[in-house]
């Protein structure tokens, strides 16, 4: 699949993680093909370092990764005795007490977290695998758009552990809970048809249509005023969260700042 981005001189471009930025819209692209984009630590830094590198102007982020998969999860050599030279090994983390845990846990979920900031609308193009780690990462974004060969799983559970990277309340967000709970805890694939008729994606298209489909749908998000699409984010995330009354008022003092913003009117 050819790089959207590949005439564009990179803002950032280390340990598998490349971010071109063209002026509104930026491109974070996994650059690890002949790994199935397997992620590691490093790559979960350097994916922290592009979102704060992203300048002011960017409204819209799109992720993807190089080859024939979007993301297979974790690198298999974290799983090894060895590890990953330089990197705590599993059994490293286990022995850490709790804070310590907490800390390292956190500091890998910067990378999955600031994909959902309100100043920013992220797209996730995903092809062939997204498994685990690499689920995650597509959740984290706002938007889903699908190729017809992918592959979604969750297989965290099945290996013991837990889906930690901010996957679990987005997908019960999108899905339900039991659906959620059978994903998980069965670690089964999910194609495109049903990542589109549960909510997963939304949109599906032929591998060779990607990377259009997704800049056509970048070209819509960038249509709308910056202010006016911030607030909407803003109403509809915490839209869970509130009451129905409560989410009126939110919209009435939405609508005054747009308004009085578009009247120049102060407050």
């Amino acid at each position: 699949m050819a790089s959207p981005d590949q005439d564009l001189a990179p803002a950032l471009d280390k340990d598998g993680v490349r971010l071109t930025v063209d002026d509104t819209l930026a491109t974070v692209t996994l650059t690890r093909p002949a790994k199935r984009n397997a992620q590691s630590p490093a790559l979960w830094r350097a994916l922290a370092e592009a979102g704060r590198s992203l300048p002011g102007s960017v409204r819209v982020v799109v992720l993807r990764g190089e080859g024939k998969s979007f993301s297979a999860g974790l690198d298999r050599q974290m799983f090894t005795p060895g590890g990953i030279p330089g990197e705590p090994t599993f059994t490293d983390l286990a022995r850490r007490d709790d804070a310590e845990l907490d800390a390292s846990i956190a500091a890998f979920q910067e990378a999955f977290t600031w994909w959902r900031r309100n100043d920013l609308v992220s797209v996730a193009a995903v092809q062939g695998h997204a498994i685990g780690a690499g689920f995650q990462l597509a959740l984290a974004c706002d938007l889903r758009v699908v190729a017809d060969d992918v592959q979604f799983a969750m297989r965290e559970t099945s290996l013991g552990i837990v889906p930690d990277l901010t996957g679990t309340h987005p997908l019960v967000e999108l899905v339900g809970y039991a659906r959620a709970l059978e994903i998980c805890v069965t670690g089964r694939f999910v194609g495109a048809e049903e990542a589109v008729s549960c909510g997963l994606a939304n949109l599906a298209v032929p591998v060779g249509e990607l990377d259009a489909a997704v800049s056509d749908l970048a070209g819509a998000l960038l249509a709308a005023p910056r202010d006016a699409v911030v607030e909407t984010k803003a109403l509809l995330r915490g839209a869970g969260a509130r009451s129905y009354e409560e989410q009126c008022a939110a919209e009435r003092a939405a609508q005054a700042r747009r308004l009085r913003d578009l009247a120049g009117v102060g407050e």
